[in-house]
């Protein structure tokens, strides 16, 4: 089984990414179970905006495409930003639109049968809000959505600290990491064994 995190920072690397550092707690928790694990910081790739797999030479994106489509599961990653998700979160979100209208040689969407979930830091409120707003768009291009399939940390309501300079909350979003971890390889085992069928006509 294989899974993608595409850590969805404004920090290009090796910048210290708070978003990459929870990340990691979910991480690994799938390598402990057995899963074979890739994380790609997106705003390293320049990744340009639009709605189709393949904008043409020097198009980062058919790539992360294939390893979407080679992936049981997917991780989006994103701090908060006024409450909503990062502007890269929302480029790879525009990005796998074109996904929608993709079909395997059986008819299924190409998301069908594969799981996802999402990782959220901000040192404000609103990562119940990013959480919904990703997960929303996932399920539109067919992902499976698990119950609790996230984590998140915040210092909301107001600014504060981030993740890696304080260490209130942070047991609770490596358990709550932990647990998602588990509950998306349960869901992509189930569908793999039992997978959905292409919708009716």
């Amino acid at each position: 089984m294989r899974a993608l995190v595409i850590n969805c920072t404004l920090k290009r690397s090796p910048g210290t990414s708070n978003t990459e550092a929870l990340a990691a707690v979910v991480e690994e928790e799938l390598r402990a179970r057995g899963v074979k694990v890739e994380s790609i910081r997106a705003v390293d790739l320049d990744i340009p905006p639009g709605v189709e797999t393949d904008l043409g030479p020097g198009d980062p994106w058919p790539g992360i495409h294939r390893t979407l489509l080679e992936s049981e599961i997917l991780v989006i990653a994103s701090p908060t930003w006024a409450a909503h998700p990062s502007s890269v979160a929302q480029r790879v979100i525009e990005r796998m639109d074109a996904m929608m209208s993709e079909t395997d040689d059986t008819g299924r969407p190409v998301a069908f049968n594969r799981v996802a979930g999402v990782v959220v830091t901000g040192n404000e409120d609103g990562a119940h809000h990013v959480i919904s707003e990703i997960t929303g768009a996932l399920n539109d291009f067919g992902y499976t959505i698990p119950g609790q399939a996230w984590t998140y940390w915040n210092q909301g309501p107001g600014p504060g600290p981030s993740y890696l300079d304080a260490e209130k909350g942070r047991e609770w979003s490596a358990s709550t990491g932990r647990a998602m971890a588990s509950n998306l390889v349960a869901v992509a085992t189930a569908l793999a064994e039992h997978p959905m069928p292409a919708p009716p006509s």
